[in-house]
Parts: C-alpha cells; structure tokens; sequence
C-alpha cells in the first residue's frame, strides 16, 4: 500500500455572505501517496480549487474551513498560525495557479520572482538565489534563461509564464505540488509540454502532485488515483484505470460518456441534462439527483455517504448500498452502465 504523505479528512469550507452561508467543500476526504499524482475533476464550480486553497489556507477573506483536518506528515495544517503556514507555502507545499499572467507580479522580473522564495525559505544570497533562479527557467525548458531571469512577465509568452511559474513552485524541491488547471488557455501543443514537463519532474524529484482539472484526457495521461467532484463534495475516488474502465457514479459516467473519443462519432456524445445546483439551493438528497436518469425517491429524499465499492474505490451512490431497491444493472447515459457488485 502507498504510504500517505497527505491526507485530508472530511474538509468544510463555507464562504459567508449576505445570502447565507455557501458550503463550498462539504465533508471532502482523500489521500495524497507519497511520489504519485491523485487528480481531482469535475465541472466549473465543484469546489477542485477551493479545495486546494484550503489545504494552503489561502481563501478570502469571506471563506473560512469549518470543519474538518489536513494532516501532512500526521501534522494538521488547520492548527497552524499564519507564520507556520508560510513556512509551508512555497516551501514544503507549492502551488502552480491557473492564470500566469495574473499570479505573477508584472512589476517585477520573472529572476526576482523565483528568487524570493530562495532567499525566504533557503536563506540564501540574493547572488546565489538568481543564479539558482537561471538553472530552474533551465530545468523547465526556458531557451536563453540567463537573459530570460532579467524579462517581465508580460515579455513571456504563455507556455514560457506558465514554466516560469513551474519553476517558481519547484523553487525550494517541495513535496508536493499542486497544480491548479495548468494547461488552461494555452494551446494543444503548449499543453502536451507542459504536462510533459510536470511527469519528468515527478519522476526526477520524487514529489507528489495533486493536479486540478476539468480535463478527462489530462487525468487519464497524468494521474494514479482521482478524486469526482460534484456541488462541494467527492462523489467517486479510484484508480484512473479503474475509473475510466468502470465508473461507479452516474456523474462520472456522464462525464466519460461526453468526452469525445476517435472511436465514435461527435453526434453519438451524450451530454448531461440540467445544471449544477445553485449553491443556496442545495437538493435535499443525492446533489446528483435532479441530472441522473437512474434516481429513485431514495435518491431525492436521503444525501449518500462514500461507501465502498471494490478493491479501495469509493462512491457516493445509493446504488452500492443495502437500501437500493432498483435494479442491479442500470443503463445510465447509454454508452456505459452501471452494475452493483
């Protein structure tokens, strides 16, 4: 079995605002193995980001964690104080954000940048930190990095702002790397380097990476093990190879079943019907319910808890308990199914 380098333990996030409390994560629990890439999916608004802000404890002002653990190496982040915690950032735990241009300080060279945390975190000499600084834009595929260490970010284009964020998050080799939607605006050839990029560097330096996306071909490319998100809480977590050959959850049959493929034709994909619940009006049971051809009243009534579905897989989905009443096999989506046991 992996050994756990992360683990986090039924995570609640709630935003407060003038309309109510907004449970952003809600009871969000996984593991992070040592050296492996866990990748979290699901659509825009499903709480990946917000899940990864928490772990770092970067939310604004209105966000605060209710509830729950974040125990890296047996400690729980939750009880740091603010200085505790920058010692982690950057250091221990770093961070690609999804948008370069906006992350980076335009004031500043991208060498200045990267030295930061070098002089923060390894107590070195501003000399030596820049000078670290060109070996990292070279590490992760910058051309010419003694000149490019004295550019501005808006001198960069946007694969080369995306490396030198890359090479700003392996600054200090840390333990894990989260990259939030790293590949996001950035065209398919781009995206293929930079994913590229991110394994040779896993496998090099031995780090752990939990990687945000809403991009199934990324994760079936990049990841061991993945996290569904859906409306603030984890509703599947497998293997990627069992995920993609045999889903549990009627979401993530939906998503596999909307992706297209070069085995079939664009007009035979299956989109998902309605949209992701408003945060305010959360369904009373399964937040999956009102969008899934399988639901019964059991579904609509009483939210399922993650429950074991084979091997080490989990999922949030009455069909894998004892009360489910309805069939053993269900035709969800058309393209592939569903089967208890």
């Amino acid at each position: 079995m992996d050994t756990a380098i992360l683990e986090v333990r039924d995570l609640r996030t709630s935003f407060f605002t003038d309309d109510g409390e907004v449970k952003a994560v809600d009871g969000v629990s996984f593991v992070v193995p040592q050296g492996k890439t866990i990748g979290i999916v699901g659509e825009s608004g499903s709480g990946k980001s917000i899940t990864s802000l928490s772990i770092l404890q970067l939310l604004a002002s209105s966000g605060k964690i209710v509830g729950g653990k974040v125990l890296f190496k047996g400690k729980n982040l939750i009880d740091y104080s603010d200085r505790e915690m920058r010692e982690i950032r950057g250091n221990a735990i770093s961070m690609i954000f999804q948008e370069p241009m906006t992350s980076l300080n335009p004031v500043f060279t991208v060498g200045q940048q990267i030295s930061e945390s070098l002089i923060k975190h390894k107590r070195l000499p501003k000399r030596e930190a820049m000078a670290r600084s060109v070996e990292l834009l070279k590490l992760v595929g910058i051309p010419s990095p003694e000149r490019r260490v004295k550019n501005y970010p808006y001198e960069l284009s946007g694969g080369m702002r995306q490396r030198v964020m890359i090479a700003m998050a392996l600054a200090c080799d840390p333990e894990i790397l989260i990259a939030d939607e790293p590949t996001t605006a950035l065209d398919v050839t781009i995206q293929a380097q930079i994913l590229t990029l991110i394994k040779d560097l896993q496998s090099r330096l031995g780090m752990s990476v939990i990687f945000i996306t809403h991009d199934l071909g990324v994760v079936a490319e990049t990841c061991d093990y993945v996290a569904v998100m859906y409306a603030g809480q984890i509703v599947e977590y497998a293997d990627v190879r069992t995920l993609f050959a045999k889903p549990n959850h009627p979401y993530t049959v939906g998503l596999l079943n909307s992706l297209p493929r070069h085995d079939i034709d664009q007009d035979k994909l299956v989109p998902i019907k309605g949209n992701v619940p408003n945060v305010h009006e959360m369904p009373i049971g399964c937040r999956f319910s009102p969008r899934c051809p399988a639901a019964t009243d059991l579904c609509r009534t009483e939210l399922p808890e993650l429950m074991h579905a084979g091997n080490r897989n989990e999922v949030r989905c009455w069909i894998y308990s004892d009360k489910w009443d309805g069939e053993t096999e269900v035709d969800v989506y058309g393209e592939k199914r569903i089967a208890k046991g």
